[in-house]
């Protein structure tokens, strides 16, 4: 039987892009600004402030060289462990509208991440790659709100939500460039909308359901509903599989408009699933 707590201090206006590192959850506070690292065997919270150089930060993701790199308002930017910020490149620099959304790293050391478009103009956002030589190249689109992206362990499948599509796509992937995608996952008989994901050892995907309180755990193969975990918070925004074995499930959270909710905001630890996430990948460049 599973169970779901909260977990951690910090309390995130939009919490989102959770990603194991080492042995600490690292996760972003898009609207604030900031990156925050928690490690759950200490309870310690190391929080990065990088809201003037970043603006409104989306996700983040370990460097293999050390630190990590974050992408948002501004585009791409390192993050280095002492705090200090450095422009990589932004590939919308025009688009007031628009800022970076989720985003990971393939297993062969790209940085996959998308933007979303703010006043959700239909097409007007897009998916992009900093690759391991530091150039960025537009991927895949046009999109609206790009969200969860994952890699199956064999590494030749990409997983990917464009949320007003309520799919989950899979494209064929392979040195760094994408195939021609199917959908292999419908979401639409929840209501509520698919943010970010995690992959299990199976490589069945695990998605959060913002504004719908919940985790949906899905088959690949066939796109069924395999579990669905009720969390505690409406907007429920990302997951990822962490802890020394991969079996504990960090669900990122956000404090709903309107809704006055206990832990809104906070990390939530799901434990007792029986099944182990993926190592996650590092930013070779």
């Amino acid at each position: 039987m599973h169970q779901v707590e909260p977990f951690g201090e910090y309390r995130s206006q939009w919490g989102e892009g959770p990603i194991w590192v080492g042995d600490s959850l690292v996760y972003v506070d898009i609207e604030n600004g900031k990156v925050i690292r928690l490690n759950p065997q200490t309870g310690s919270e190391k929080i990065w402030d990088v809201k003037d150089s970043v603006g409104r930060v989306g996700t983040v993701v370990p460097r293999e060289s050390g630190g990590y790199v974050v992408a948002g308002d501004h585009g791409f930017l390192s993050l280095s462990e002492a705090g200090e910020v450095v422009k990589i490149g932004d590939p919308e620099p025009n688009k007031a509208d628009n800022r970076f959304n989720d985003g990971k790293c393939s297993p062969d050391g790209h940085f996959f991440a998308g933007t979303i478009s703010l006043v959700k103009k239909e097409g007007d956002a897009r998916l992009y790659k900093l690759s391991s030589e530091g150039e960025i190249s537009e991927v895949y689109g046009p999109v609206t709100n790009s969200n969860g992206i994952v890699w199956n362990a064999a590494g030749d499948t990409m997983f990917y939500i464009d949320t007003p599509t309520k799919k989950v796509l899979a494209f064929p992937y392979a040195d760094g460039q994408l195939g021609e995608p199917k959908a292999v996952i419908d979401t639409s008989a929840l209501e509520s909308s698919p943010d970010g994901m995690a992959i299990d050892e199976n490589d069945n995907v695990w998605v959060a359901f913002c504004h719908g309180a919940c985790v949906v755990n899905y088959c690949t193969k066939t796109g069924a509903e395999l579990k669905k975990i009720d969390i505690p918070c409406l907007e429920t925004t990302a997951c990822a599989f962490g802890g020394e074995n991969l079996d504990v499930l960090y669900v990122t959270t956000g404090i709903h408009k309107s809704e006055v909710e206990e832990h809104a905001g906070l990390v939530f630890k799901v434990t007792g699933l029986g099944v182990r996430g993926q190592q996650s990948h590092s930013y070779k460049g």
